[in-house]
């Protein structure tokens, strides 16, 4: 499974931003999709992820309320849709995968940097 993240950017705090993450080859094999985050010198983060068949989410506490993950099946597509975002947000963000029979994220995005200004 490739995957091809896109639509990070710079954007004031308070505003919003959506994520896409476009995936291709063996889509077949995949369970979970998922938006993860780094900040240099942190570990990196759960954001969201989505169950590809039944469409069912979960969230971390940072950004529920805030965060809406939504995927295409027809596109093989995942979203991140991110509201009222703080300089907290900034960071670089990752799309994964988890196929099936797989225990963790197997496959990832390039990440795509997004910077909340205050």
């Amino acid at each position: 499974v490739q995957l091809q993240a896109s639509g990070g950017g710079l954007v004031q705090a308070g505003g919003s931003r959506r994520l896409s993450c476009a995936a291709s080859g063996r889509t077949f094999r995949m369970n979970r999709m998922a938006w993860f985050r780094r900040v240099p010198g942190k570990e990196r983060e759960f954001v969201a992820t989505i169950v590809w068949s039944a469409g069912i989410t979960i969230y971390a506490d940072s950004v529920k309320g805030r965060f809406t993950i939504s995927r295409d099946v027809a596109k093989n597509t995942v979203y991140l849709q991110m509201n009222s975002l703080k300089p907290e947000d900034t960071a670089v963000y990752y799309c994964a995968v988890r196929t099936n029979d797989a225990v963790r994220y197997d496959y990832w995005g390039q990440g795509t940097q997004v910077t909340v200004s205050s």
